[in-house]
């Protein structure tokens, strides 16, 4: 039988935080299931006369702080001739993230697997992608004109701006009551009406997380990291000073996951990050989602398992 090869693209694997990082974690448990392990960095991918191709290394990885990878072997290959493509890559999603996607679905037509669809991380930005589903989510508007931040923010008095290709809690601003400074971030955000920049009302429940709930295959994880914000932030992120608190998924939070979950295979999209506050989605991430590590420190839940379930029964 033959050996199952698995293309990893992804940040430098010499940066990570093995104890968080969930590519990693994905990549022990394909190595555990027995597959070849070739990591990529998105600016090695490359297209000679239609053919995709990628300067990789084979590497093999250990559970460890410390010295937990090892090269095996480099290589060009073709991308086609690999089983599984995962594309890890974290936004923002800029012009080379685009390319990328078309490169890969260049090795999608000739027989591999990549996850999650690289049509679907074209077509599904984790901002705008919520306002698919309109009855779950904030007041949110999405627009240029620096009026219209305006008229939105006379309407609910505190408001969140925020730019639709941030990562990590980037530039992003709560303008209260007094309006101060909401002129220069509508002029920022839009660059001067020409960008579209999103809008929500402000809600008090991120005292209470900023919840990233994990679709998979269509079923909700039910566990979630709520990740609370620094004294004197409202961003949950975690990058941007927030602390994560694991915890199950309540009842009504699992009603609306649920309901957008179900609608995921479909699109080819196998893993989701999804973000409530509250009771409301503020984004619904599939370019690189995160917080499986913690999720599986703290419960009996393997949920790379679940992944590569949903990965294996297509291959």
């Amino acid at each position: 039988m033959a050996v199952k090869k698995l293309g990893m693209v992804m940040d430098p694997i010499t940066a990570i935080n093995t104890k968080k990082d969930t590519s990693f974690a994905l990549l022990l448990e394909a190595q555990r299931r027995g597959f070849e392990l070739y990591y990529i960095q998105q600016k090695d991918l490359s297209i000679d006369n239609g053919e995709p191709l990628a300067t990789s290394q084979t590497i093999s990885v250990t559970d460890h702080a410390t010295n937990y990878y090892s090269v095996i072997s480099e290589q060009e290959i073709n991308l086609g001739t690999l089983d599984v493509i995962m594309m890890r890559k974290d936004p923002p999603f800029d012009s080379e993230f685009l390319y990328a996607t078309h490169i890969l679905e260049l090795a999608e037509r000739r027989g591999a697997l990549v996850v999650n669809k690289p049509q679907a991380l074209r077509d599904f930005n984790e901002k705008l992608f919520t306002s698919l589903y309109p009855e779950f989510i904030p007041d949110t508007l999405v627009t240029t004109q620096k009026s219209a931040f305006r008229a939105f923010h006379n309407k609910h008095k505190d408001i969140i701006c925020k730019p639709l290709d941030g990562m990590g809690g980037t530039n992003i601003f709560r303008v209260s009551e007094d309006g101060n400074n909401l002129g220069v971030i509508s002029e920022v955000l839009t660059a001067n009406g020409s960008v579209h920049a999103m809008v929500q009302r402000y809600m008090p429940e991120i005292k209470q997380g900023d919840k990233r709930i994990l679709l998979i295959d269509g079923e909700v994880i039910p566990y979630c990291l709520a990740r609370l914000p620094a004294a004197n932030e409202t961003r949950g992120n975690l990058a941007a000073g927030g602390s994560g608190q694991a915890q199950e998924v309540s009842e009504q939070d699992m009603a609306v996951a649920q309901a957008i979950a179900k609608d995921m295979p479909s699109r080819g999209i196998i893993i989701v990050g999804l973000d409530m506050i509250g009771n409301k989605v503020t984004e619904i991430n599939i370019t690189s989602p995160t917080c499986v590590r913690e999720i599986e420190a703290a419960y009996p839940v393997n949920i790379c398992g679940k992944i590569f379930d949903a990965i294996e029964k297509r291959l």
